[in-house]
């Protein structure tokens, strides 16, 4: 386990030790016993923003067609049970205001349109900033060869065989000109996965792309609301039914992690969205696919300020807080990804917490948008749901 201040010899480690790597929830210690751990990211930022953002206008289609509308309720956020990690504690009673939420990640084919109508370019695609990224290490950090800082982001390569979980270099690697349109690296594409959750995409391009559809990411409250579909206390979006009983219920990892993957639901990788069943608020794939970006702050502490009997409408702390890592600026993402397992990653707990700098790009990770409800003015294609 790599501690506060180590200095990384190259980027390639600073990412490959980063960016979302999912951690197991228990790591072995040498007397044997079992110390809770925290999923984190080390990686720094590497800019401070994407550079086009504000070059971005919102577009003329304008709709909810592929949302459901949430309706105002009130529901009990984190978790008391056996697997809750600090961070999701304690549980708080959570008053949400009616919102709009995407029946699906958003697609390669939805990030396209954007792109094509903005020519934004994103973070994966632009060279690090290495005057930026040092801002958010520890003093004296030795800068990595300029043949390290390019364009490229993080790709999983599986091992041929068994490794040290606590090694994520074993199965995480910097590729170079890996962005949404080349997954895995320059010889891949998306031809033919239009119907895909688009991945390789950092904060900042979620955020774009929301400026974009007249919409914004979720809040980490609205997001954990809508998994968990009205039902009470659920570990898991479906209920409580654990991910490896009857049929499969999201896109996650059977079999030996990382080297082996029976593919018990059929994917290896990311799967087209709406594989599989839809939770009861009609949402499909919150849990599993890939990691979705959230509006919040990362706090590992927030929960435990929320002292109020109800509290409404939360956006999350003003500012992040990751003893992990307190240089860089962290966001919540949700949800697990195809690479969650239960002997490495319970991403996909609906209380499941992780964060990641905001320029972060990875194999595993995308997002949906959500909308205010505004009544009179939405289109009449969006499904309506109570909490």
């Amino acid at each position: 386990m790599i501690k506060e201040g180590t200095i990384l010899f190259t980027i390639a480690l600073f990412i490959g030790y980063g960016c979302g790597m999912m951690r197991s929830d228990k790591i072995a210690v040498k007397t044997g016993e079992e110390a809770p751990i925290l999923c984190h990211a080390t990686i720094p930022s590497r800019l401070t923003s994407s550079s086009n953002d504000s070059l971005i206008q919102q577009s003329a289609n304008i709709s909810t067609k592929g949302m459901v509308l949430i309706e105002a309720g009130t529901f009990m956020m984190g978790a008391n049970d056996k697997d809750a990690l600090p961070d999701e504690t304690p549980m708080h009673k959570v008053s949400l205001n009616d919102f709009w939420i995407d029946a699906t990640e958003v697609t390669n084919a939805e990030f396209a349109a954007f792109i094509n109508e903005t020519h934004y370019i994103t973070t994966a695609e632009q060279q690090p900033n290495w005057e930026e990224m040092k801002k958010q290490l520890p003093a004296g950090t030795p800068k990595p060869a300029d043949s390290l800082l390019v364009a490229a982001s993080l790709v999983f390569h599986p091992p041929v065989n068994a490794v040290d979980l606590n090694d994520y270099t074993q199965w995480w690697s910097w590729q170079k000109a890996a962005d949404w349109k080349h997954p895995k690296g320059p010889a891949t594409n998306i031809v033919g996965k239009e119907n895909y959750p688009v991945v390789q995409v950092s904060w900042y391009d979620a955020q774009a792309y929301c400026k974009w559809a007249g919409k914004r990411l979720p809040t980490e409250a609205e997001w954990e609301c809508a998994a968990r579909a009205g039902l009470k206390n659920n570990l898991y979006t479906w209920g409580n039914e654990a991910p490896d009983q009857g049929k499969p219920k999201a896109n996650l990892w059977q079999g030996h992690f990382p080297d082996k993957n029976t593919m018990t639901d059929h994917f290896y990788g990311t799967a087209p969205v709406k594989s599989f069943a839809a939770n009861a608020f009609g949402l499909y794939d919150m849990a599993g696919n890939v990691w979705e970006w959230c509006a919040d702050f990362y706090d590992e502490h927030y929960y435990n300020t929320q002292t109020n009997e109800v509290t409404s409408n939360p956006t999350g702390p003003l500012q992040t807080n990751d003893s992990q890592e307190p240089y860089a600026a962290k966001r919540v993402m949700r949800g697990g990804s195809f690479l969650c397992n239960e002997s490495y990653c319970t991403g996909y707990r609906v209380a499941r917490r992780m964060r990641s700098t905001e320029d972060s790009g990875m194999e595993n990770l995308g997002f949906r948008c959500v909308r205010d409800n505004r009544e009179g003015t939405e289109t009449q294609s969006g499904i309506r749901n109570k909490k």
